[in-house]
């Protein structure tokens, strides 16, 4: 991965002429991965900022498409370069957005989509703030539960904290622009694509 410093004079401000910024966030295991798969399939035209993260690979991920994936040793030396938009560590691994790629896709015009934790859009929210917010919130806090479990990648004890964080997330919904359920996939989808495209 080559991380680009931010161009001389550049900042996060924002001009009407430039692009939007779209921030997707949501619990652990509320779908909001698939939701950007099938959103990103059909509208190649949005870019798709991948995020940097110190955890392991899942089975099928693909280093550069799904995530960067890199060391804490590695990672803390680009926080402390400002290589970063947004930083957060969630479940004991860091992630972050790097900032030189999302600045110029805007300054192009473009939309650009990030799918991140909650504290990562917290800090989207401060430096961006008319970037689009979009808090994804599952039917029920069981149907969360059976698809984090569905997933099989996680310890009950890892589950239980997951669980927890995501009952604190909800609690957050009402900070961000727009709130989808997703309980059926195909209308959460709709509503995404309806917000972004009208």
């Amino acid at each position: 991965m080559q991380v680009l410093p931010l161009p001389s004079g550049a900042t996060t401000k924002e001009s009407p002429s430039l692009g939007k910024l779209i921030v997707l966030t949501g619990p652990s295991g509320v779908g909001k991965g698939t939701l950007m798969q099938k959103l990103l399939q059909r509208h190649p035209e949005l870019y798709y900022s991948v995020s940097v993260t110190t955890r392991s690979p899942r089975t099928g991920e693909v280093n550069g498409k799904n995530y960067y994936f890199i060391s804490c040793s590695k990672f803390e030396q680009l926080v402390a370069q400002g290589e970063f938009l947004e930083w957060a560590e969630f479940a004991g691994n860091y992630y972050g957005t790097p900032r030189a790629a999302v600045l110029d896709h805007i300054q192009s015009g473009q939309l650009v989509v990030l799918e991140i934790e909650l504290e990562g859009a917290r800090q989207i929210r401060a430096s961006f703030p008319s970037a689009l917010s979009i808090f994804i919130l599952p039917p029920s806090s069981s149907e969360l539960e059976k698809r984090i479990r569905g997933r099989g990648q996680d310890s009950d004890e890892a589950i239980a904290c997951r669980l927890h964080r995501a009952q604190e997330e909800i609690q957050a919904a009402h900070e961000f622009d727009i709130q989808i359920v997703n309980d059926d996939f195909d209308a959460a989808l709709n509503e995404i694509e309806t917000v972004l495209f009208g």
